[in-house]
């Protein structure tokens, strides 16, 4: 080569060996590994924590629509996994095999956090019954934003809402199994992040994870762009937004900083604190770092879009102002009870479906006039469970 062809090269790696150095401390030591970025990331967590600990507590201290608040502490309680789960992760990036296990947690929780987004806006408008009793034999909008110019002439139909529930449980059962897959081709080394080689786990992984991501990403959109009227005096586009970013752009976030690692923006390590490391880690690493301080701003978003106040104002007009503490604990009992979405699956994926729609019993609560959801004309504080059957023959 000769030495003009040598300073061409020179000068176009000279861009990529910058950004690359914006990642060390030093000659070789990563950012990721020393005192300050792992100081800098507990502050952002344990805030996090904080914050959404008290929200949470505030929620099971006004436990007056049991139906709403278990979906939304569910949705509170991504905070304090993500962010510990990530610090837990960054603490030890020096050993691979252990933030795999760590992440595979976080994998799990937010496929079940999406499941009970969609079950929260269901319950707002009263369930499936109340909701078709205003959509029903609509015709569906085009549009290329929601997605929807492809069901141009098609109505709104049970076998809509159904196509909803069941692209969100999917997610539901894809992530734990890809969970437990990416652990397994871990452990015989055929997993690392960033390997998009066919003979590895990553790139398939990567595959399965995008499109079922997608699907319910799609039908969540969908759902919204059908009720979003209806859902407009529960204030949905601030909780809506904050879920997704949370999830989907964290998702896609791992995706791109794996990209840069393999394409040497990100510089690779393979031996931190004398443990060889597997390809992907350091971007594995930074996606936690990002993680950490994400969630400090989640909790905030978080607190502003499932605020307790509406429950707590239902909650002075009680007698008892202060829950005992044995209520507050049964709330969080129910809360971590995951057997209404069992039961839920059961429901969608049954083939008698099609002759049947799902009714809540509880009461529709209608907006009163500064928006917000006004109270309920039921005498009694405690809500059934029961569930109404509704003949229905139609299909999406």
């Amino acid at each position: 080569m000769s030495a003009f062809d040598q300073l061409v090269v020179s000068d176009l790696l000279r861009p990529t060996v910058a950004v690359a150095s914006c990642f060390l401390v030093g000659d070789d030591q990563l950012f990721l590994n020393t005192p300050t970025a792992q100081a800098l990331s507990g502050i952002f967590v344990w805030s996090a924590l904080i914050i959404t600990c008290h929200q949470i507590y505030l929620h099971l201290r006004s436990y007056t629509v049991p139906k709403e608040q278990r979906y939304i502490i569910r949705i509170l309680f991504i905070v304090p996994i993500y962010a510990f789960d990530s610090w837990l992760s960054l603490l030890f990036i020096s050993n691979d095999q252990y933030y795999v296990y760590f992440d595979s947690v976080r994998d799990c929780y937010e496929a079940f956090v999406i499941y009970n987004f969609l079950s929260l806006s269901f319950e707002y408008l009263g369930g499936e019954s109340a909701i078709m009793s205003e959509i029903r034999g609509k015709l569906i909008q085009s549009s290329c934003l929601y997605g929807t110019c492809c069901l141009v002439g098609m109505s709104y139909s049970i076998g809509f809402l159904r196509f909803c529930k069941q692209a969100t449980l999917q997610f539901c059962v894809v992530k734990p199994i890809m969970a437990v897959i990416t652990i397994l081709l871990q452990a015989f080394g055929k997993y690392h992040d960033g390997d998009f080689n066919v003979t590895g786990g990553y790139l398939y992984i990567t595959i399965i994870y995008n499109i079922s991501v997608s699907c319910a990403l799609y039908a969540l959109f969908l759902f919204y762009f059908a009720t979003s009227d209806l859902l407009r005096p529960f204030e949905p586009v601030l909780k809506f937004l904050t879920i997704k970013s949370v999830i989907f752009l964290s998702f896609w976030q791992g995706m791109v900083l794996a990209i840069l690692e393999r394409c040497g923006v990100i510089p690779k390590a393979l031996v931190i604190d004398g443990h060889e490391v597997g390809a992907g880690s350091v971007a594995a690493g930074w996606q936690n770092f990002i993680i950490c301080i994400e969630m400090f701003f989640a909790s905030i978003a978080l607190r502003y879009a499932f605020t307790s106040s509406v429950y707590r104002e239902k909650k002075s007009e009680a007698p008892e102002n202060v829950a005992p503490m044995h209520s507050i604990s049964s709330g969080l009992k129910e809360t971590i009870n995951p057997g209404d979405m069992v039961q839920d699956a059961i429901h969608n994926f049954s083939p008698a479906y099609q002759q049947y729609t799902q009714q809540s019993t509880q009461e529709v609560v209608q907006p009163n006039m500064n928006g917000k959801p006004g109270t309920s004309t039921s005498k009694s504080s405690k809500k059934s469970d029961k569930v109404m059957l509704i003949d229905t023959d139609d299909e999406f």
